[in-house]
């Protein structure tokens, strides 16, 4: 399922080197994927605001992962699996989760859009560090592990109103990390892992989120 980069290298120069109308050959086809899909309907607002407010950072992403392609490790090994991208990049699904996750819990904490004027009272960072399908050995039935870094802070404004005070004002950070087996080894199975490991790791962040902020 897992083509090593070496595999790689090795069928691109074989290509290469064979006559023009192999270049015209039809590609290998390839399935698109997403994961983290909203996991309830958004919770409603009512007449009451949310008592909470925050601003998300665009979210850091590895650069190994950040893209459309699924990156595989087997020990010190790393490769795409073979036939299968993500829809849109990888950055920007877990982003549209992470969101997700707060909509649910609209009643409680409201996202502040991005170009939204003003001073947002709170700010979270979230930085992902690890999100990839890692294999203990080849063919092996391999397990999702994503972890995550959230920082959150709170601006000097809401800091005067005494209303959150992590550490003085000073942020308060966490790292999440959510390992999630796959049932098989087949991409189906893989990135109903991703799916899952996803709606977990940014239900954890939500709620820690508004418990920090209370």
């Amino acid at each position: 399922m897992i083509r090593s980069l070496v595999q790689l290298g090795a069928v691109a120069g074989v290509v290469v080197s064979l006559s023009g109308c192999s270049l015209l050959s039809t590609p290998d086809p390839v399935q698109l994927y997403r994961f983290g899909l909203p996991m309830d309907a958004p919770s409603a607002e009512g007449d009451t605001p949310a008592p909470l407010s925050v601003s998300i950072r665009r979210i850091e992403f590895p650069e190994a992962s950040s893209d459309d392609r699924i990156l595989g490790v087997t020990g010190t090994e790393t490769a795409y699996v073979g036939g299968a991208r993500w829809v849109s990049p990888a950055a920007t699904l877990f982003d549209d989760s992470l969101k997700a996750a707060f909509a649910n819990r609209a009643d409680q904490i409201r996202v502040l859009g991005r170009r939204e004027p003003g001073t947002p009272p709170l700010v979270l960072q979230v930085t992902v560090t690890t999100f990839e399908v890692r294999y203990a050995a080849p063919g092996a039935t391999p397990d999702v592990v994503i972890t995550a870094r959230a920082q959150l802070r709170s601006t000097p404004e809401r800091r005067d109103e005494g209303a959150i005070r992590p550490e003085e004002g000073r942020s308060v950070e966490r790292v999440f990390t959510v390992t999630q087996p796959a049932s098989e080894n087949r991409v189906s199975a893989i990135v109903a892992a991703f799916d899952t490991a996803t709606r977990d790791i940014n239900t954890q962040i939500a709620d820690w989120t508004i418990r920090s902020a209370r």
